[in-house]
């Protein structure tokens, strides 16, 4: 893929998303400035669980907590039961000793870089990505499981998660650019949410459906994840 190629597609998928991205109450509009604490909760949230889930315990914890400074006053025994159902534990643990971080030590103020988001409790690489991206626009691209599908099927790989990984790392950064960065993540999530989903592609409304490479080649079913994330297709392509 070519600079060329990848800003092309970067701006096939903004346009659609700027049409069809749908109300999340997280969600960054493009005329707005984005509160790193609500994205923060979100990508936490969102961790191995769905948007459907996540919404209703969004809005309950941002209603009861609206500051970070307020999550870190708040016991952690209340926040693990108002955590009730989102399962991990470990998670909102981390979620409330990031909070007293961010409050005590930082004045209120969330790191503003990929590199300082990554040194917080139970932010790893995809989340401080996705932070950095949406937050504070730094050009990054987060991969997550459904990111990964969709540039799987857009370049036709195939394998083991260790042997695809590093090449999907490798694609992700060519669309890494300064020019709107989280919207761009917010869209490639979205793609993956809505449309390049793993059980029934729509790819006749997908705006990258022209350059997918494995829907050129017709599989673009035989790709779906296993449970456990060991290996990414159901089957190779017939040589």
């Amino acid at each position: 893929m070519t600079p060329a190629s990848a800003a092309r597609l970067r701006r096939r998928l903004l346009a659609w998303y700027d049409g069809n991205g749908r109300d999340l109450p997280w969600r960054v509009s493009t005329d707005a400035t984005p509160d790193p604490y609500r994205i923060w909760i979100s990508e936490i949230m969102q961790q191995q669980t769905t948007v459907a889930a996540v919404t209703p315990y969004f809005e309950r914890f941002v209603g009861r907590w609206p500051t970070v400074q307020a999550l870190a006053a708040a016991q952690l025994d209340d926040v693990l039961v108002a955590w009730q159902g989102l399962g991990y534990y470990a998670r909102a643990r981390n979620f409330h000793k990031t909070a007293r971080i961010v409050a005590t030590e930082r004045d209120g103020r969330f790191p503003d870089t990929v590199e300082g988001l990554r040194e917080l409790p139970g932010v790893g690489a995809y989340t401080a990505a996705a932070i950095g991206a949406i937050a504070f626009e730094r050009p990054a691209v987060a991969i997550d499981a459904n990111v990964r599908l969709v540039l799987a099927r857009m370049f036709a790989l195939y394998g083991p998660l260790a042997a695809t990984d590093s090449r999907l790392v490798e694609i992700a950064e060519r669309f890494a650019a300064p020019d709107r960065p989280g919207d761009f993540i917010q869209a490639l999530m979205e793609l993956g949410e809505t449309l390049c989903s793993r059980r029934a592609p729509n790819c006749e409304a997908c705006p990258w459906r022209a350059a997918c490479e494995a829907r050129r080649l017709g599989r673009q079913e035989s790709y779906r994840e296993r449970a456990d994330g060991a290996i990414f297709f159901r089957r190779r392509p017939e040589s």
